[in-house]
C-alpha cells in the first residue's frame, strides 16, 4: 500500500508546475465529474455516493506558475532520506501533494473538489461560490464538513474563520493534530457558508521558496489518519452557526 501511495504522490509531483491541465484532466476521468470554467476560474466537483460524506478539497495550481516557471517543464524530483525536492527549484507540493492525497482517497465515497487559482487569491473557489450556486449550495447542504489538504508541516490543522469550538475539539481528537493560530486563509474560507472546514498538514515546507521540500513520512501519516477517520460510517455534521465562533 505504501509503495503504491508514494508512486501516486510522485506522479502528481512530476506534473508540469506552470499549468494545471494535467491535474484537471486526471480528475475529469472519474465518473460523475463536473468540470466547469477555465483558467484561474475553474474547478472539478465529484459528488460522493455515501450518506455521511465530507468534501475533500485541494487546488491544482502551484506557486510556480508561468510567472516563475517554463510552463512545459516538469520538475526534476529527487528523493533522499525520505525527503522529496526539485533539483531546479520549487516542488509544487503545495498543492500537488494534496491532489495526490485526494486521488488516493477517491474510492471512499466522499466528495471531491479540485480548484484553481488558490495561490492567486482563491479565484476558483470564489468563482464557484459566486457564479455556480447549484454547486455552492450542494457542497454546503449535503456534506458533514470539509477537509482541505493544503497545509505545511506535520501535525497542524487550521480552521481559520470557518471552525467552531466543538469542531476544533473533534478535529484535535480524531487526528491528534493541533491548531497553531487562525491566521491566513485557503479555499475553505470561501467555500464554507453553512458547514465547518479544516485544513490539514501534508508534510511540505518552504512552499514559496526554491528550497521547497516534502517529508514523505509526514505526508503518509496524514493519508493514513484520513483513511481510518473517513471510513467511519457515522461522521457528524458540524454547522457553521456563527462565523464569530471561528
Amino acid at each position: 500500500m505504501v509503495t503504491t501511495d508514494i508512486n501516486i504522490l510522485m506522479e502528481f509531483l512530476n506534473l508540469p508546475l506552470g499549468r494545471t491541465d494535467e491535474v484537471f484532466n486526471k480528475f475529469a476521468e472519474i465518473p460523475g465529474a463536473i468540470h466547469r470554467g477555465s483558467g484561474l476560474e475553474q474547478f472539478i466537483y465529484i459528488k460522493g455516493k455515501r450518506e455521511n460524506r465530507v468534501l475533500l478539497v485541494a487546488h491544482a495550481d502551484t506557486y510556480w506558475d508561468k510567472s516563475y516557471w517554463d510552463t512545459d517543464a516538469p520538475p526534476q524530483t529527487l528523493v533522499g532520506d525520505g525527503i522529496i525536492r526539485n533539483e531546479h527549484g520549487g516542488l509544487g507540493a503545495d498543492d500537488r501533494a494534496g491532489c495526490a492525497m485526494i486521488w488516493l482517497l477517491k474510492d471512499m465515497g466522499h466528495s471531491i473538489l479540485i480548484t484553481n487559482g488558490e495561490e492567486r487569491g482563491r479565484h476558483g473557489s470564489s468563482w464557484l461560490m459566486d457564479d455556480n450556486l447549484d454547486i455552492a449550495n450542494d457542497i454546503n447542504d449535503s456534506h458533514q464538513f470539509m477537509i482541505q489538504f493544503d497545509r505545511r508541516g506535520a501535525t497542524d490543522f487550521k480552521c481559520y474563520t470557518v471552525g467552531t469550538d466543538d469542531f476544533r475539539e473533534y478535529i484535535s481528537r480524531v487526528t491528534g493534530y493541533s491548531e497553531p493560530d487562525r491566521m491566513s486563509y485557503t479555499d475553505i474560507v470561501s467555500l464554507c457558508r453553512k458547514i465547518t472546514g479544516v485544513n490539514l498538514s501534508i508534510g511540505y515546507y518552504d512552499e514559496h521558496d526554491e528550497n521547497e521540500h516534502l517529508i514523505v513520512a509526514e505526508w503518509q501519516n496524514t493519508l493514513d489518519v484520513c483513511r481510518r477517520w473517513l471510513s467511519d460510517e457515522d461522521l457528524p455534521r458540524f454547522n457553521l452557526k456563527n462565523l464569530s465562533e471561528g
